[in-house]
């Protein structure tokens, strides 16, 4: 009798269908169903245990909720501020951490460098798509080492498994998720089966022994983690790291996060030494223009705990062809849409028969509501050539009748763009009711309308 099934699974989704077909139900994704073997037995959720080295997994009882005990969680510091804010104050113990990233953007360099940086804690890293060397020369470009890392090359689960209930590290980092496999599936690395699985035998070890596992993932041509949604379900936390590779500067974004707040953001600089921190990123958003130029308005916008300021750079020119071009770099294209059609039909700006182009100075993607207020000013003013001063700051949503709303945390954006030397910022009158003047030295001013900031510009 067999001890396997075939199913055909869609690689983009998970979803499991009896036979083959060209397109998913779920994801309506064509050609991404394969053929994959099963066992029929389920996976047994510690195959490790007859190692004799952990305890065996007991049944509990259910308990009421005065009944439960809680404890903060333990946390491992991290001497990286920027990563420690990501994770939501250090790395915590038991935790199960996907990163993501475009391949060459920094994932491999950043895990390797926060296991150099944990000299106190006995690190395991395990390469499938490295050799030893090549890790080797990564530390050494990076000036750094450590004798409590330890560098494994293996992709069989069940091996690392065996190797980690020996060595008991204190953390252990999988690069990637979609090298490794478990001989209990007959499928290859990679495949829908064998990350689901292996990822469940990684996590029932970290939630056993308390230790904290990291886990590098592909992402597809679509931007998205590869493998079965399923796997961001399972672990913790997800992190997506991004940037044009082609560039100095990385974004380390937080998508899930049982233990901080989300959405958080950490920016690093590539370096030949490695990733060096950016201490002042509001700084690093902000071009440094000499003269004047039109087009330009600084937001202030919240992304987790932080309020950065960004430079919002518009350029409105005449339309050369039948149907104007509207591109965006870093804000959303639909509502930039609608804000232009907002701009039409309150303020009476001809800009249908004009090219709009868009871009967020620094390479972020920013999707706070409080930048509208500057896209539309500085639309305004590239189709003017009207210069906005350098010292106003702007941090409001626009709504479609026009109106000026007021967005959450104003104090805290105001602050930052005090803090940065600007003279002058523009909020919604809603919420200029509610501050207090006298603890800041910028001045603020309240606007109602859209009308109202067009005027002034």
């Amino acid at each position: 009798m067999k001890s396997f099934k075939t199913t055909y699974i869609c690689q983009n989704c998970g979803t499991q269908y009896p036979k083959h077909q060209g397109k998913c139900h779920a994801c309506l994704a064509w050609n991404t169903i394969v053929e994959e073997v099963t066992p029929k037995n389920p996976i047994s959720a510690s195959p490790w245990e007859s190692f004799g080295h952990l305890p065996s997994t007991v049944s509990t009882e259910p308990k009421q909720l005065h009944e439960i005990s809680y404890e903060a969680q333990n946390r491992i510091p991290c001497s990286d501020k920027e990563f420690s804010r990501v994770l939501g104050g250090g790395i915590v113990a038991g935790s199960l951490v996907l990163i993501g990233g475009e391949p060459g953007i920094g994932k491999s360099t950043l895990l390797l460098q926060i296991a150099l940086h944990l000299t106190a804690h006995k690190v395991l890293y395990v390469s499938g798509e490295e050799s030893e060397a090549q890790i080797k020369m990564r530390a050494s470009r990076m000036n750094q080492t450590s004798d409590n890392c330890y560098i494994l090359n293996e992709i069989s689960v069940d091996n690392i498994l065996q190797h980690a209930t020996r060595l008991k590290p204190d953390l252990i980092i999988i690069d990637s998720i979609q090298t490794v496999y478990t001989q209990q599936i007959e499928s290859a690395p990679g495949s829908v089966a064998q990350v689901r699985a292996a990822t469940s035998l990684l996590m029932h070890y970290a939630k056993t022994t308390n230790t904290p596992i990291f886990l590098i993932g592909h992402i597809t041509k679509e931007g998205t983690l590869a493998g079965p949604k399923v796997l961001e379900h399972m672990v913790d936390t997800v992190l997506q790291f991004e940037g044009d590779r082609h560039l100095t500067y990385r974004i380390l974004r937080t998508i899930k996060n049982r233990f901080g707040a989300t959405p958080e953001l950490g920016i690093y600089e590539m370096r030949n030494t490695g990733l060096q921190e950016v201490t002042n990123p509001s700084a690093l958003l902000l071009s440094q223009r000499e003269g004047n130029l039109s087009g330009i308005a600084t937001s202030a916008f919240v992304e987790g705990n932080r309020s950065l300021l960004v430079e919002v750079q518009a350029l409105v020119s005449p339309a050369t062809y039948g149907t104007p071009q509207r591109a965006t770099t870093g804000f959303d294209s639909k509502r930039l849409n609608m804000l232009l059609a907002v701009l039409e039909k309150r303020v009476g700006l001809r800009l249908p028969i004009h090219d709009v182009f868009l871009n967020i100075a620094g390479g972020i993607k920013v999707e706070d509501p409080a930048l509208d207020l500057a896209v539309c000013v500085a639309i305004t003013s590239s189709l003017k050539d009207k210069v906005i001063p350098t010292n106003y700051c702007f941090a409001a949503e626009v709504g479609l009748g026009g109106e000026v709303r007021a967005v959450n945390r104003i104090e805290q954006r105001i602050a930052e763009a005090s803090r940065l030397g600007f003279e002058q910022i523009f909020i919604a009158s809603h919420n200029y009711k509610g501050i207090d003047l006298k603890n800041f030295s910028i001045n603020i001013n309240s606007v109602e309308m859209i009308n109202d900031i067009v005027k002034i510009i």
